[in-house]
């Protein structure tokens, strides 16, 4: 089976069409259990996420913030396994019928064989993978086997990343680059800053795919300001914060839903 590489370029596509950038939601898997994470996922969509990118949780992070790594954490003493991520990219996919991509370190495919990652994730009807740790240097087996079952390589460009460094990655990757926003980890921040818009500009001087931006952007009028120069406004720390911070399992997902609407319309208002 082949994966969904087609629909992530499609949905981005569709953003485009409508004068908007896309939302693109970040949720761990297993948070803050396996099914309250899919539901999680469903609940994001329901609120206007065009992407989904489900974590796969990591006891040594080096992108993700303290929200997150504390959602990882959560995900990672209720047991989660990779089975469970795959579990989720398709019971997420086939309730929603958007993107599903899968955020991770190298070391989780590494160990788990990336033949058999790359197929169980086209099994599942993944869109393809983000690899922050994989240099692009190193990624020639990863990329065999993510073309041959139709998965996106989203790589990871960064302000400090020099425009000839920007033009080796984006010539490796697919789907759509991401670009961190400021050179750090994952978190809310008070402003998403310059140093984005400027990097959005020297990515897009090397490639066509579209280029979306994320790491601090937690309300809809910091998506409203990335959407004037980016294709895609990527959110994962909020999301998981307003989790963390609900009550039960239940007032969560209401804290998603509604989290995404608001998000959904600052994308609008570019």
């Amino acid at each position: 089976m082949s994966g969904n590489i087609e629909l992530l370029s499609t949905a981005l596509a569709a953003a485009k069409a409508e004068d908007r950038a896309a939302l693109i939601a970040y949720l761990p898997a297993g948070f803050p259990t396996v099914d309250g994470g899919i539901e999680a996922v469903k609940a994001v969509v329901a609120g206007g996420a065009d992407v989904v990118e489900v974590g796969l949780p990591h006891s040594d992070p080096v992108l993700d913030g303290p929200v997150i790594q504390t959602a990882d954490d959560i995900a990672l003493r209720g047991g989660v396994r990779i089975a469970d991520v795959m579990r989720t990219v398709r019971e997420a996919y086939e309730a929603t019928g958007v993107p599903i991509l899968v955020m991770t370190y190298w070391n989780p495919i590494d160990r788990y064989g990336v033949e058999r990652f790359t197929a169980e994730l086209a099994e599942a009807g993944g869109a393809g993978c983000i690899l922050p740790d994989l240099p692009v240097q190193e990624s020639a087996l990863w990329r065999e086997h993510a073309d041959k079952h139709g998965l996106a390589t989203v790589f990871v460009v960064a302000p400090s990343s020099q425009d000839a460094r920007l033009a080796t990655i984006t010539a490796a990757g697919s789907g759509f680059v991401y670009a961190a926003s400021l050179m750090g980890v994952t978190g809310t921040r008070a402003s998403v800053g310059a140093q984005a818009e400027d990097l959005v500009g020297r990515t897009r001087a090397t490639t066509d795919l579209p280029v979306c931006v994320g790491l601090g952007v937690s309300d809809a009028e910091q998506a409203a300001e990335v959407a004037g120069f980016a294709d895609g406004v990527i959110v994962g720390s909020a999301f998981v914060k307003a989790i963390l911070d609900a009550p039960d399992e239940a007032a969560g997902l209401d804290a998603v839903r509604s989290l995404a609407g608001e998000l959904a319309q600052g994308v609008r208002k570019r």
